[in-house]
């Protein structure tokens, strides 16, 4: 069992992307208004072309581009995005559109110390597209979960969810783009929760610990 007891201010966050970062926005904004008590001290991004790299660079947010492609293995990779991280003493990893499987190495380097926002309700379609796995399979509620990190594919314990309904006239389109507002919303949230503690890992269920 893992136990996280306290407060923490002032943290440090390390952000992963791949693409637009409207994730990231919803964290940068967070920290600018005051909601989350944190410092982003890196977004690293797999690729050169990412736009959420321009929204960090406006922030005036540090940004780091390590290109998989240059490395060997994933492993090789994973080792040199640890290096940055710890070198900026990152406390809490979160992965906003980051497209990669991350190694067990990864994984042991920050144990419980990896966020993730998935847009489904978790464990129903993990993996690629699940607004559109949702849509196709007629559900009549999703949403996003935010979750700790583990070895498995989008199966880590589960922080925090919220629903919505399937509209019968959503497309795969607009569902995407409803729970996206959801993301926005619940992820700079559940970070916040993360950081200050009062949690625990009780095999693979996140259990907030009762005040007093």
């Amino acid at each position: 069992m893992t136990v996280n007891r306290g407060k923490s201010t002032g943290k440090n966050l390390g952000v992963l992307i791949s693409g637009r970062g409207t994730n990231l926005q919803s964290i940068l904004d967070a920290v600018s208004a005051g909601r989350l008590d944190a410092r982003i001290a890196i977004v690293i991004s797999n690729r050169e072309d990412a736009a959420g790299l321009e929204r960090a660079r406006g922030a005036g947010v540090d940004t780091l581009v390590l290109d998989h492609r240059a490395h060997e293995s994933r492993e090789a990779y994973d080792a040199e995005l640890i290096d940055a991280l710890q070198s900026r003493q990152v406390d809490l990893v979160c992965l906003a559109g980051f497209m990669r499987i991350l190694s067990p190495a990864f994984i042991e380097a920050f144990p419980n110390r990896i966020l993730n926002i998935h847009p489904s309700l978790l464990p129903a379609f993990p993996g690629i597209n699940p607004p559109y796995q949702a849509w196709e399979h007629g559900v009549k509620i999703s949403g996003a979960t935010v979750h700790l990190v583990d070895e498995s594919l989008d199966g880590g314990p589960i922080v925090r969810q919220e629903a919505l309904e399937v509209l019968a006239s959503d497309t795969a389109e607009s569902l995407a783009a409803r729970i996206l507002e959801i993301e926005h919303r619940i992820y700079p949230e559940a970070i916040a929760h993360v950081l200050r503690g009062g949690w625990r890992i009780e095999g693979r269920r996140f259990v907030r610990q009762e005040a007093g």
